[in-house]
């Protein structure tokens, strides 16, 4: 890169990661992020004003790969800035609804421009002069955040597109993540109204506590880390009861004269019996 475009594309990359943060980005981040992607387009905008380029090839990558560095988040930025503004305050239907009729115009304006996509993320470069050098300008038939920088020294007749490719590829990301966010609301919205139902222990706390031994003997709850009362607490949770002295019904099993696993003994033939009757149908 250009040593005159260097310092300027450095110091805003430094900038733009204050104001991308891990979370998503608000009305107030995206003001800030369409300040200093103007601000940067500016100082561009003087240095080749004051000092035009070398040669076509040095042309080419400034409006192929540094300016639309900045133009790309000021397009993503402006978008963001518009959607906080105009989504829906109130409803979680109607702000999806929202978000999914703004993912199917970028579906549209990605499928107009079909055939330039392709050949940028080809890396094609073979229609490069026409597309990003002054020569061949073409002014755009839209009104957009970054038209005001239809300078006849700034721009060329693709290099505003390739920023909006790029642009609105950020901003799907910004979209599905909301779309995400709002879906899982809807998800706990959903349970919370959902009416809680009662497990209720109808056998005996003596068969609970075989159920628990056995667990605990196998090594089936949290890997053999888990133990006994740890694992009596959480059956009692599941089923609103209290075992009382789980060690001592533990000692009145073991002492039992006849079979010591009653309870898991009938539990396998009540499965068995079931299994053969589906087996049967």
């Amino acid at each position: 890169m250009d040593n005159r475009f260097k310092h300027i594309i450095d110091g805003y990359f430094q900038k733009l990661e204050e104001i991308i943060p891990s979370k998503r980005i608000d009305l107030k981040k995206s003001n800030e992020g369409i300040h200093l992607s103007n601000n940067a387009l500016y100082l561009l905008k003087k240095i080749v004003e004051k000092n035009d380029f070398k040669s076509i090839e040095e042309e080419i990558y400034f409006f192929k790969k540094v300016k639309s560095e900045p133009l790309s988040h000021l397009v993503y930025f402006s978008e963001v800035r518009s959607c906080e503004l105009l989504m829906p305050k109130i409803g979680l239907g109607n702000q999806l609804n929202f978000l999914e009729k703004k993912i199917k115009r970028i579906n549209k304006f990605f499928n107009r421009n079909w055939d330039f996509v392709h050949y940028m993320e080809q890396e094609l470069t073979y229609l490069d002069i026409q597309y990003f050098t002054r020569s061949n300008q073409v002014f755009p038939l839209y009104s957009l955040p970054e038209s005001c920088y239809l300078d006849p020294k700034f721009f060329t007749s693709h290099d505003m597109l390739w920023a909006r490719i790029k642009g609105m590829n950020k901003f799907v990301i910004y979209l599905q993540e909301r779309i995400n966010q709002l879906k899982l609301h809807k998800h706990k919205a959903l349970q919370l109204g959902k009416p809680k139902r009662t497990l209720v222990w109808s056998a005996s706390k003596a068969a609970l506590t075989e159920l628990i031994y056995a667990l605990y003997s196998s090594s089936a709850v949290n890997h053999g880390k888990e133990d006994i009362k740890g694992i009596a607490t959480a059956f009692e949770d599941l089923f609103n009861i209290r075992l009382d002295n789980i060690y001592k019904t533990y000692a009145e099993i073991k002492s039992r004269k006849d079979s010591k696993t009653r309870f898991l003994e009938e539990l396998i033939i009540r499965f068995n019996n079931k299994i053969h009757e589906d087996d049967s149908l």
